[in-house]
């Protein structure tokens, strides 16, 4: 059910009919930074790595650095917005997302670039951890897995859009072009969040204390072992997408030929396929618990990952490749809503700090994996091949044993921080 002043968010009046549209399509924008960031200038890595010079390890690092900013940003922006409440520290990292974006089209050499896309993506991080910790204002129970769907279905947008853009930008335009867009799009999302975007953390709700509080709630999450379990299954499946993001361009465009508008296309498939499984997700919260549905994502971020994996060894090529990836891919879908829904379920007090968390976990692995798929060369699909089957077995067994709140089952507060 929406929360409305029993947790201090806004009253579920603010959030119905065309306030809670635009609340969602808001949201799954400035939750969308990441794929906008990566996913935008990926058909272009290959002819950037040889603009600039540089191997294709070396040019993957662009992507490592964007995902550390968007790691240590969360850490920084989540705790922030618990304390000074959601809406200054969203505006200041959107404002400078779009400042970093535009230094990267005047890049001299790679070296440049990775300070700039390290800082696009501190700032491009208040986006997303804020964005969650909003969600967690104003919603709980199977609701918040419901709403975490809907705003994946919004945002999984990106990752189809983003490189079908990317690619066509390359018809007219290099790699530069494509931040020039991104610079754009952070101006308008400024715009449209300085405007309509309301406060959803009420004075009465924020947290003092300066670093020491922080500190404390911090240790608090890490020693829950619920709650880090289901950030550690989410991050780690996420980090399975980011080594196929950083692996992709290279394993289909050099070593099997396929052209950068096709390397779109194939992606925007794989991205329908996250749109699809949170739409279903979505719908089965309620007749299924966010567990159960938890449960099947990893299975199928697993299976994909092994599938990936057997097709490298066998050298059986696209055939069994293409179906693989898309399995792993379209799997986040169930995985992403329904572990920050059960991760953050206990946590409305402190959304920002545990939000920051599972933020940490997602992008941080991510940011260790993307530059593994590259060790070998852009002509072996092999190294990808582990990576992501490493990865999607250790989400599948990371997934805590014991039950959570959500799915109708009792609730368990001994581990959570006090509202």
């Amino acid at each position: 059910m929406a929360t409305g002043p029993a947790t201090g968010g806004l009253a579920s009046a603010t959030v119905t009919g065309a306030g809670h549209g635009r609340l969602v399509w808001i949201l799954g924008s400035l939750s969308a930074f990441a794929p906008l960031s990566i996913d935008m200038y990926l058909p272009a890595l290959p002819s950037m790595a040889r603009g600039l010079g540089t191997s294709a390890s070396v040019a993957q690092l662009s992507l490592t650095a964007c995902l550390a900013g968007l790691a240590v940003g969360q850490l920084l922006a989540g705790p922030l917005s618990d304390a000074l409440g959601r809406r200054r520290p969203l505006l200041a990292g959107v404002a400078t997302y779009a400042v970093a974006s535009a230094l990267c089209v005047a890049a001299p050499d790679i070296w440049a670039l990775l300070a700039m896309r390290l800082l696009q993506g501190l700032a491009g991080a208040a986006g997303i951890v804020i964005a969650r910790a909003m969600v967690r204002d104003l919603y709980e129970g199977n609701e918040l897995a419901r709403f975490f769907a809907l705003l994946l279905m919004v945002n999984g947008t990106a990752p189809i859009a983003a490189p079908i853009i990317g690619a066509q930008l390359l018809r007219f335009t290099s790699w530069r072009g494509v931040f020039a867009v991104l610079a754009g799009i952070g101006v308008v999302l400024l715009v449209v969040t300085a405007g309509w975007l309301p406060e959803t953390l009420p004075a009465a709700r924020r947290h003092r204390g300066g670093g020491r509080a922080l500190l404390r709630d911090g240790g608090r999450l890490i020693a829950d072992r619920q709650f880090i379990g289901y950030a550690l299954a989410s991050g780690l499946a996420f980090g399975a997408m980011f080594a196929y993001i950083s692996g992709s361009p290279f394993v289909l465009q050099a070593m099997f030929g396929i052209s950068p508008q096709l390397f779109s296309l194939i992606f925007a498939i794989n991205g329908a396929g996250i749109i699809c499984a949170g739409l279903l997700s979505r719908r089965l919260v309620g007749r299924r618990s966010p567990r159960e549905l938890l449960t099947v994502g990893l299975t199928g971020s697993a299976t994909g990952g092994i599938l990936l994996l057997a097709a490298a060894v066998l050298a059986i090529g696209l055939p069994l490749i293409l179906p693989a990836l898309f399995v792993m891919v379209a799997s986040v879908g169930f995985i992403l809503p329904n572990a920050t829904a059960l991760a953050l379920s206990r946590y409305g007090g402190q959304a920002g700090s545990a939000s920051a968390v599972i933020g940490l976990a997602q992008f941080a692995i991510g940011a260790a994996a993307a530059p593994l798929v590259g060790i070998a060369g852009p002509h072996t699909d092999l190294p990808m091949a582990v990576v992501i089957s490493v990865l999607g077995i250790s989400a599948r067994l990371s997934r805590p044993r014991t039950r959570s709140p959500l799915g109708g089952e009792s609730p368990d507060t001994a581990g959570g921080l006090s509202s």
